[in-house]
Parts: structure tokens; C-alpha cells; sequence
């Protein structure tokens, strides 16, 4: 098995560009209220049935969870392969340092169902197609009802230049490519955060729910 622990786009995320997303990211208060839209609209697709437990694969600094926070009580958990936006995750009480984890997308430390949403927003793209589908997997494999992909949208796969480099953003359907590998998953929602109205980047999001 290859160790996907040391790719190059798992370690250029690990390195000094990982590093600078802090900041070019960071949890300013206008930043929060348009993921709070965002996540309002995914939120209630779930409403009959809201998830109790909520992991974010690649979550950065939480900006996700910070927005989660303000829509439901749900115990949240976060898998973060940087060590400083780690950091900042439990100095800032987003998750408690025990549900703050090292790791990444190929390689969850959780048990199969360990939550009943896990979800990605901007990761699956910058994961090389050679491991996308065992990172899929992964994400699969701990949720034990639902999975939101919230990330940018192409009908073909497509690698773009992202800051001057290559190899490290891919687009595509990710949705269909959801459907595609897991017959157990169904779709119960999706929707578009535009940018010009959001100043979030133009994503696409979609809501899956695992079917008995």
C-alpha cells in the first residue's frame, strides 16, 4: 500500500504554504456570517434528522465548525494535518483538544460510523485523482449518516494552476463521483455559494445520506 501520508500535496498543505492559509483565511466576522448562510441552507436539508456529531476532514483553522457552532449543538471533531492551524483550533475552543486530531483524508483515526456527518469543503480538490477514491472511502467509511462535499465544480476532471502550481487543485463533478463509487448514498440537497454574493469562492455543495 502506498503511504499516502507523504504525497506532495499532503506535504506542500504540511509546509510553509499550509501555514500561510491562516492567514489568507482567517475567521474575520464577515467571512463567519457568509458560511453561517452557507451552512444554514445545508443545515436544513438535516433538519428532520440533525447529525449529533460533525467531523471536518482538512478543516484549517474551523472556520466550518466555527459556522457549525452557531446552528447546532452537535459535538464537533476536526482532522488537520498542519500543526499550527491545529493549534488554533483548540486555542480558540472550537473543538476540545481531544476531538482535534493529526491527520488526513486517506488515513482517519476514527472508527467506522464514529460520527453522523463528515464532511470536506475546499479539501477533495486539492487531492491528487491517484488517492482521491481512498480518501473517499475513508470519509464513507466514519460517517454513519451523512456526507456534505462542499467544493469547486467541473463536468470533466481538471487540474488548474493554483498560486503558480501545478498538480495542486483538481476539479470535477464530485458529486457524481460520490454516486458513482457508494450505491449506498443517496442525495437529499445541493446548491451553489456564489461568490459575488457570499465572498465565499464559487462552490458547490451537496448532502448525501447513507441509506440501511
Amino acid at each position: 500500500m502506498n503511504d499516502l501520508s507523504k504525497t506532495e500535496q499532503l506535504n506542500f498543505w504540511n509546509g510553509d504554504f499550509g501555514t500561510g492559509y491562516i492567514d489568507r483565511n482567517s475567521a474575520t466576522s464577515k467571512y463567519l456570517r457568509a458560511r453561517v448562510q452557507m451552512w444554514a441552507q445545508i443545515m436544513k436539508t438535516m433538519e428532520g434528522e440533525p447529525p449529533t456529531s460533525i467531523l471536518e476532514v482538512g478543516s484549517n483553522i474551523g472556520n466550518n465548525l466555527r459556522a457549525l457552532k452557531a446552528l447546532t449543538v452537535a459535538e464537533m471533531f476536526a482532522l488537520e494535518p498542519n500543526n499550527e492551524a491545529r493549534g488554533i483550533l483548540i486555542q480558540d475552543g472550537v473543538v476540545p483538544e481531544d476531538n482535534a486530531m493529526e491527520g488526513f483524508a486517506a488515513n482517519i483515526p476514527m472508527d467506522e460510523g464514529s460520527v453522523e456527518l463528515s464532511f470536506t469543503s475546499g479539501v477533495l480538490i486539492h487531492i491528487s485523482p491517484d488517492h482521491l477514491l481512498e480518501s473517499m472511502k475513508e470519509i464513507h467509511r466514519v460517517s454513519s449518516k451523512y456526507i456534505v462535499c462542499v467544493e469547486y465544480f467541473s463536468a470533466k476532471p481538471e487540474m488548474i494552476p493554483y498560486h503558480g502550481e501545478v498538480d495542486r487543485l483538481f476539479k470535477r463533478d464530485f458529486g457524481c463521483y460520490y454516486l458513482d463509487n457508494f450505491p449506498d448514498l443517496r442525495v437529499l440537497n445541493y446548491g451553489f455559494a456564489w461568490k459575488k454574493l457570499t465572498g465565499i469562492d464559487d462552490m458547490t455543495w451537496w448532502v448525501f445520506e447513507k441509506q440501511a
